[in-house]
């Protein structure tokens, strides 16, 4: 079980779908909960069936479910709340910045599952998560985080360079933080260049863009 957390524009949602079908692929049971009760309008339910079709449940509110509701969409869906008990692996797509964080806390079971892993995502060139000493203030932020992904990109811009420019950060924020690099996410070309692991000995994750897709 893990749950992806991170700022607005880290890259969470894309690392938790990629998560997902990445486990999928190897023939295991994946429920992907869109949690993202922060921004309305940039959520997994565009893709819900995309993403059935490749083998992935998804519990996400559906557009149609929503009509009449005004923005429903920024509530918990019900039956999201116990989504931890379900049989198979269970990534979360948890909102992005320290109230989203705090979404977690509706999950029955969160605060005791010893199986349920908390991953931060970071972009290095977000503001809020540019530097080292802000990557460490702001992860201390977010309350329980278990491990730090790398998604440091420019979107169409994105280098190797700046991918291991990244990772050696988020690497040295991870140790000032006692915690693990779960992973160095990277698109499926770039990580063709970089190798099964980054400069700093990460493993990659190579990942294709869904996002984009999600706006409704």
């Amino acid at each position: 079980m893990e749950a992806y957390i991170g700022e607005y524009a880290s890259g969470k949602s894309e690392v938790a779908v990629n998560r997902a079908l990445q486990l999928a692929r190897l023939g295991r049971r994946v429920n992907l909960v869109d949690l993202d009760i922060v921004e309305p309008c940039y959520t997994l339910r565009p893709i819900k069936r995309k993403l059935r079709d490749l083998g992935i449940d998804v519990l996400a509110w559906e557009t149609r479910e929503t009509m009449g509701l005004g923005e429903a969409g920024n509530i918990l869906r019900p039956g999201n709340r116990w989504a931890l008990r379900r049989p198979g692996d269970v990534i979360l797509d948890i909102g992005y910045g320290v109230e989203g964080a705090k979404t977690l806390h509706l999950l029955e079971g969160a605060e005791t599952d010893p199986d349920l892993k908390v991953l931060a995502v970071i972009n290095i060139a977000r503001p809020v998560t540019g530097s080292l000493p802000d990557i460490i203030a702001y992860v201390r932020e977010l309350g329980r985080v278990d491990g730090l992904i790398n998604n440091s990109h420019l979107g169409d811009e994105t280098t190797v360079e700046f991918v291991q420019e990244g990772a050696a950060v988020v690497t040295a924020a991870a140790r000032e933080l006692n915690l693990p690099v779960a992973a160095t996410t990277v698109l499926a070309g770039l990580a063709r260049e970089i190798g099964p692991q980054d400069a700093v000995g990460n493993p990659v994750w190579p990942i294709t863009r869904y996002m984009p897709e999600t706006f409704w």
